[in-house]
């Protein structure tokens, strides 16, 4: 039967449904039309923080882009931020919004509006001190390459550089000198880029989002714990990753590093000693001997330096007094005598395995993150570990606001108040998130245990104080924890890539709630083939051997500690 018929016989139907109807079958503007009229300056009124409202500098349809290959020599498991993704048309729109001090840098922003939507965003954090504009074009933290890019999934992606912006032969920490910049950083530019987003998007698709997530890896990671924290009825799912979480407290561990290197430091070939004696005491304790410290806590607890100590002069084969020092600085924690913002008066050691891991360059362990390719200096150099160059700059611009600081003077009692207010700035370490949870909020925070950008155990200590405050049952129904064995802060190591965007649209949308997940490694290259997959087991727990192929989740079984 035709069509024609049946709707002749539809007589009874009221006028204002076939009205309705009819504009459901509207086709969609044209999207070169829709992306130029998104020119026009977003009002003050549509930003929820005070600013001079903002500007659009460019709005370009962006035609699709296939799939390339990593863009730094193939290693693996290959960090998914490297690929270049499949992307499809969409409107790229970069723009600034005015801060009210005019002597502020402006926030930059970047928002990406796909042709074909599917009415939710994704917001990227940033990453170290930003002063990077965030694209949203890569991938987000932890992505399997071989699944779509967000935008290919039909959401709006978007990232900001968080208010200032890296110059050449300007410490990456000077911004903080401006209080304005200062609070952008810690918390308002993603909020104000939030709201100029979601304002694009009405004007784009004529409706705001019904759902947004945040997704984000270190300080980006810090940044979803303080959107959940400080603005919790703003977003419905957070993923957090290595997140920098006690941030004054991580300062002050990396300049405390930096200070005992200054007198025990410990060389490449000195690291290599210590990552050795660590499998030597712990590879096995989880049935396997893979170079993977997945008993994270029980090595711990039977690890000792002091065993490596030389018994008469020095030589490559063990430490010294000095350097023995060192290692059990870093495995200690930084303690305080008063309090951070909401009680914290400490910052955890770091914890065992991976000292070594270098990948295909200086991304992880002890010498690209805490001890360096050369003893501190002031200023500090390209040969002093990523520690000192951000601590000892923290010191000197957060907290003396002075760059002529000897940051080697520093202790934990210095610039006490300074230090308060900053932690009350920069720290994501509130537990109370019942206003977030509340409203069907969704948060996955993950660790990985060979991290020696930032204590794994920092986030650790934030999900024990959540459970404390709220309760194990309430936390299970808003909540997860994860830790990754052997993968060190940007995800090598160890297999660490897991669709996350699709675990926690699930848990947000249709009530999945996650469990233990698997995590992959892959080539580096389309179609970009899973080498190796290991669970990623909720915390406590961790993977442990039971038989089978090494290289598949299968033959794992996730246990208690």
């Amino acid at each position: 039967m035709s069509a024609l018929p049946r709707l002749a016989g539809l007589t009874a139907i009221p006028a204002i449904a076939l009205l309705l109807t009819a504009c459901a079958a509207t086709p969609p503007r044209d999207p070169a039309l829709a992306c130029a009229d998104l020119t026009r300056p977003i009002d003050a009124g549509a930003i929820g923080l005070q600013t001079r409202g903002a500007t659009i500098e460019s709005a370009t349809l962006t035609q699709p882009q296939v799939a390339g290959a990593v863009t730094n020599p193939p290693f693996a498991p290959t960090p998914p931020e490297m690929i270049v993704p499949a992307l499809p048309e969409h409107c790229r729109v970069i723009g600034a919004i005015a801060s009210v001090d005019p002597q502020a840098p402006p926030i930059r922003f970047q928002v990406n509006l796909p042709s074909q939507w599917n009415g939710r965003s994704l917001q990227y954090g940033g990453g170290g001190f930003n002063g990077v504009l965030i694209t949203g074009l890569t991938m987000p933290p932890a992505a399997r390459p071989d699944r779509p890019h967000p935008l290919a999934r039909g959401y709006v992606t978007y990232g900001t550089d968080s208010g200032h912006q890296n110059a050449p032969n300007v410490p990456l920490q000077a911004f903080a000198l401006n209080d304005e910049a200062l609070v952008n950083f810690s918390h308002a530019s993603y909020k104000k880029v939030r709201d100029v987003a979601v304002e694009l998007m009405k004007r784009r698709y004529g409706k705001a989002p019904e759902k947004l997530y945040f997704f984000g890896s270190s300080e980006g990671g810090r940044e979803g714990l303080t959107m959940a924290q400080r603005y919790p009825n703003d977003f419905d799912g957070i993923f957090s990753r290595v997140p920098v979480i006690n941030w004054v407290g991580l300062q002050a561990a990396g300049t405390r590093m930096g200070i005992a290197l200054t007198q025990g430091w410990i060389s490449p070939d000195k690291v290599k000693l210590v990552h050795d004696a660590v499998l030597a005491a712990c590879d096995d304790r989880d049935g396997l001997k893979d170079g993977i410290v997945s008993d994270h806590e029980g090595c711990k607890r039977i690890f000792d330096v002091s065993r490596l100590r030389c018994a008469g002069p020095s030589n490559p084969m063990c430490l010294t007094e000095a350097e023995i020092r060192s290692v059990q600085t870093l495995h200690s924690s930084v303690n305080f005598n008063f309090d951070l913002a909401n009680g914290v008066r400490s910052y955890p050691g770091f914890g065992t395995g991976g000292e070594a891991w270098a990948g295909t360059g200086p991304v992880g362990g002890w010498v690209s993150w805490q001890t360096g390719t050369a003893p501190p200096t002031v200023p500090a150099t390209n040969a002093s570990s990523r520690a000192w160059l951000y601590g000892s700059g923290a010191i000197q611009y957060f907290l003396a606001r002075d760059a002529n600081y000897d940051p080697r003077t520093y202790t934990v009692d210095s610039f006490r108040e300074r230090a308060q207010l900053i932690s009350g700035l920069m720290d994501s370490t509130n537990p109370d998130l019942s206003t977030f949870a509340n409203r069907g909020g969704k948060l996955v925070v993950a660790e990985q245990m060979a991290d020696y950008a930032q204590s794994p155990y920092a986030g650790i200590q934030y999900y024990q104080s959540v459970v404390a405050r709220m309760s194990q049952p309430v936390v299970d129904r808003f909540m997860r924890m994860y830790v990754t064995p052997g993968a060190d802060h940007v995800g090598t190591g160890a297999p660490s890539a897991v669709d996350m965007l699709e675990v926690v649209s699930d848990w947000v949308e249709k009530g999945r709630a996650p469990g233990n997940l698997v995590q992959s490694a892959h080539q580096p290259a389309p179609p970009f083939a899973i080498t190796m997959s290991r669970p990623m087991c909720r915390y406590p727990m961790f993977p442990r051997y039971r038989s089978g192929d090494v290289n598949a989740a299968a033959s794992f079984e996730c246990v208690m500690p």
